[in-house]
């Protein structure tokens, strides 16, 4: 059995026989993969009103300790929204009551942003949903297939310098 990616090597190999395409059998099935990914998690999103960065903000806010609270400093570095970005969303999340944003006692500069019960509600549908989409696009794949290839995206990335650094 052949895919997309196969066929282009293929006409690599017969156009620029030279040239080591070995690359684009990983990096071109990554990229497909991620898309393929993307579109389903987004469909799983919109189904609860969200898009990925809210839903980004609220389960990180969510997987934070009672009372789900962090300063806009930790929901970015916590989560994948861009500094950018992040005052904008949680413009949006506070005008739907998903989140209230009070400014802090002891630092009149900063506030906190903390999950409403709306929000803790409406997060933890999502976030159901949005495992049953991982689960179903990873049944392809064995338990130890998965640890695998989880091992191994890992290394990739750590070797590419994306590390925790609040370890």
């Amino acid at each position: 059995m052949t895919d997309h990616v196969d066929r282009v090597l293929a006409q690599w190999a017969e156009q620029a026989p030279d040239l080591d395409a070995s690359p684009m059998a990983v990096v071109g099935r990554v990229k497909r993969l991620a898309h393929i990914i993307e579109t389903e998690l987004r469909a799983a999103y919109k189904s609860h009103d969200l898009d990925a960065a809210a839903f980004d903000v609220l389960a990180t806010l969510r997987r934070s300790p009672s009372p789900h609270r962090l300063t806009p400093a930790a929901l970015m570095h916590s989560s994948m929204v861009t500094s950018g970005a992040i005052s904008q969303r949680l413009d949006r999340l506070e005008e739907r009551g998903l989140i209230t944003r009070t400014r802090r006692t002891h630092d009149a500069r900063s506030f906190d942003v903390t999950l409403t019960e709306a929000g803790l509600e409406l997060v933890d549908k999502a976030l159901l949903d949005n495992v049953a989409t991982q689960n179903r696009l990873l049944a392809g794949l064995t338990r130890a297939q998965r640890d695998r290839m989880a091992k191994d995206l890992r290394g990739l990335l750590e070797s590419l310098g994306d590390i925790d650094r609040m370890r």
